[in-house]
């Protein structure tokens, strides 16, 4: 398969999870079925059974292939293809039937991130790219090219963010908060990574900070971004658990001193 067949195919799955989801999910509050890093930090039992729907059907098409998911073991492959897996990203949010949650898929090609699709479950809204062929949102079968808009200033940048549930983590991250919130427009914290890096490809933000995201939580919405020109980085070097960073290349220099030097 091509890098553009593995898209194709995650679209496809992305497409059938989303709807499961949205068929399971009962009225109301979802029951916590375990915690993870904190008791704040929380899984579902539909968080379990969409990521073995994901999983198998992936794995049915391309059996040798290896799968990296968030809420179960790992499948090593001989293909050289892992997927990687979020099977609902903003399970907070889905738990208290807040809608921005997503599924998101991407596959990873001898290390590296080569195709990636995000699902809005609540809305419907996806996303697609492929390394070195851009990304963009679909409108039905069509596709709409995502250039990421030039920001006017730092000063002027909307931000988003999230926060760790580790209480330790999130202190350390409220004091660099504090110091930036000043001096950018204003943040928003919508509580899913993956929906959040996809805004930023699509100008409905102008950067983004988060410490914490695990390979999951970052290899589609990344790609999409970054494929629509944005530029990410970590602390020091590529974005990683430690630190990512989002913005234009317009800002993002500027930017990316302004949040090392809050502190994060």
């Amino acid at each position: 398969m091509t890098s553009a067949d593995l898209l194709a195919l995650a679209r496809t799955v992305g497409l059938e999870a989303a709807e499961f989801i949205r068929d399971s999910r009962p009225e109301g509050r979802v029951d916590v079925a375990a915690t993870k890093s904190s008791p704040t930090d929380v899984v579902t039992e539909i968080d379990r059974a969409t990521e073995d729907l994901i999983r198998s059907r992936i794995l049915q098409t391309r059996p040798d292939d290896g799968f990296v998911g968030e809420e179960g073991d790992d499948v090593i492959g001989t293909s050289g293809v892992d997927w990687v897996v979020d099977p609902i990203d903003g399970t907070v949010n889905f738990v208290y039937g807040i809608g921005a949650y997503a599924v998101s898929i991407a596959a990873r090609s001898d290390g590296e991130i080569v195709a990636g699709y995000v699902v809005s479950v609540p809305t419907a809204e996806s996303w697609g790219a492929v390394a070195g062929d851009g990304s963009w949102r679909y409108d039905g079968d069509d596709r709409v090219r995502l250039a990421a808009p030039r920001p006017h200033s730092v000063a002027h940048a909307l931000v988003a963010t999230g926060f760790n549930y580790e209480p330790a983590v999130r202190a350390k991250q409220a004091k660099a908060m504090a110091i930036f919130i000043p001096q950018v427009r204003d943040i928003r914290r919508i509580g899913s990574a993956a929906l959040d890096l996809c805004g930023l490809a699509e100008g409905r933000f102008d950067a983004y900070v988060e410490e914490g995201l695990h390979p999951w939580d970052l290899a589609a919405g990344g790609l999409i971004a970054t494929e629509a020109g944005i530029m990410l980085e970590g602390l020091d070097g590529p974005p990683d658990l430690r630190l990512v960073m989002g913005a234009h290349p317009a800002i993002a220099g500027e930017y990316f001193t302004l949040v090392r030097a809050c502190g994060f």
